[in-house]
């Protein structure tokens, strides 16, 4: 996923489908699937018969297999079959076919900033055709629709999604303490208190994870930014139409600062506020399971990092509730991320590919097959009850809920040498060496290309 540095660059490509339809439109001949309603949006394509779809992608063995499953349904509705590779290469790879000229049909691109690179850096991206417009505008937000748009022409429609307004705790912990699931920030920080009067450290953060350490401080700014300043402020900044140290980014940063650098609140289970600098970001939320620490702010995925055995749900080890909002100016404020499905060819298998994966049957399908959980999506279509784990069950209710404000991870957005290079190194800096929040955002604004 976005903010997992190997799961931010999950990506599929599709390889040349053959057969003489190479406009698109239809195949000719009659569907596999026609009269059957799961294949409704696929029989315009005709008979797909001995087509032959590879995807390649970084999605490898075990969590490919939900993906392989998701797409049987496609093969039996249009005759064509999907060849599924995963490689760890991925994203190098991408960029290399696409600028030999020897570019792949689709590709999974996981920010919408890249795709923007290779719209306008290669002119190889093929608009999404009018089924897969329809589609997203049918079963999505606008906001999606428009992250996967370059210059007003919509390209990728969205696949995946993930949820990262959520904070982590013990259920167990709070019913033994008496500790209510706060609803505002001032609840959430008067629940703090409490918790650190009874000796525990109330918050455990980490921000390491290699070549991307930074990520998480990075989420910390977007989530508050978007709750204390709301959601035109938050496309201000990232579009850069104010400063990146603009005054209200500065009052967000103090206000993260109020948590991860007040000694009396972290970091639990690991030392002091300088320590969340050094811990891996995959175990800055395991000291909740050893009592250590009560909160922890990470995104959906971070369900899958928990010792094996760990329960996660109400009534489980682990769960998490939504990072409550600042100002009741601004609804409900939900950071996530996502991936979008970015075409090279205008085939006809292509199209009819594309189609099923934003359509109403794909998500339902991966769904099901992702029996251990890890899939979320923001399909309108996605019935919750073909979603496996708690939390991302709880995702898709706060993605589906009509009253919340989504919007994307910022620095996923921005040009890559300041979402993927100095904000997070300057937010790194912000925390391991006390970096002054003035600084910290004059250095980020200075490195704007």
């Amino acid at each position: 996923m976005a903010a997992a540095a190997a799961l931010v660059t999950a990506g599929l490509v599709l390889a040349g489908c053959g057969g003489d339809d190479d406009e698109g439109g239809s195949a000719g001949g009659t569907s596999p699937g026609e009269g059957k309603a799961e294949c409704a949006d696929l029989t315009e394509f005709g008979d797909l018969t001995g087509e032959e779809v590879s995807i390649y992608t970084s999605i490898v063995a075990p969590e490919d297999q939900p993906y392989i499953d998701s797409f049987k349904l496609f093969e039996e509705c249009t005759g064509a079959k999907v060849a599924y590779e995963g490689s760890k290469e991925f994203e190098a790879q991408l960029v290399v076919r696409v600028k030999s000229g020897n570019p792949p049909d689709i590709a999974f691109v996981p920010q919408p900033g890249l795709l923007k690179t290779l719209v306008e850096d290669t002119g190889k991206v093929v608009e999404a055709p009018q089924s897969v417009s329809d589609n997203v505008d049918e079963y999505y937000g606008e906001d999606w629709k428009a992250y996967g748009t370059v210059d007003g022409k919509f390209y990728a429609p969205p696949l995946t999604a993930n949820v990262k307004s959520f904070v982590w705790y013990s259920p167990k912990m709070f019913q033994e303490n008496g500790w209510d699931i706060p609803t505002t920030w001032d609840d959430m920080l008067a629940l703090s208190d409490d918790i650190a009067a009874s000796g525990i450290k109330p918050w455990c953060a980490g921000i390491g994870s290699g070549e991307a350490t930074g990520w998480p401080a990075t989420d910390w700014l977007e989530d508050v930014l978007l709750r204390s300043a709301g959601p035109d402020v938050y496309d201000q900044w990232v579009n850069h139409e104010i400063p990146f140290n603009d005054p209200a980014v500065v009052e967000a940063l103090d206000t993260v600062g109020g948590i991860l650098k007040n000694a009396d609140y972290v970091n639990g289970g690991f030392g002091d506020p300088k320590s969340i600098a050094s811990t891996e970001f995959t175990d800055g939320g395991l000291p909740i399971v050893d009592g250590k620490c009560a909160l922890h702010r990470q995104a959906s995925f971070y369900a899958a990092n928990w010792p094996e055995g760990t329960k996660v749900g109400e009534d489980g080890d682990v769960f998490a509730f939504y990072l409550p909002p600042i100002s009741e100016d601004f609804g409900s404020p939900v950071l996530g991320g996502g991936e979008f499905v970015t075409a090279f060819s205008d085939d006809t298998a292509v199209q009819a590919l594309m189609t099923y994966i934003s359509g109403p049957e794909w998500v339902n399908e991966k769904g099901k097959a992702t029996t251990n959980g890890g899939f979320v999506s923001a399909n309108k279509n996605l019935d919750i009850a073909n979603v496996a784990s708690p939390i991302d069950k709880t995702s898709v209710e706060i993605l589906q809920n009509p009253d919340a404000v989504f919007r994307f991870d910022g620095s996923d957005l921005m040009p890559g040498a300041v979402g993927a290079g100095s904000f997070w190194k300057e937010m790194t800096a912000w925390i391991g060496e006390d970096q002054s929040t003035q600084d910290t955002l004059d250095n980020i604004e200075s490195s704007w290309p």
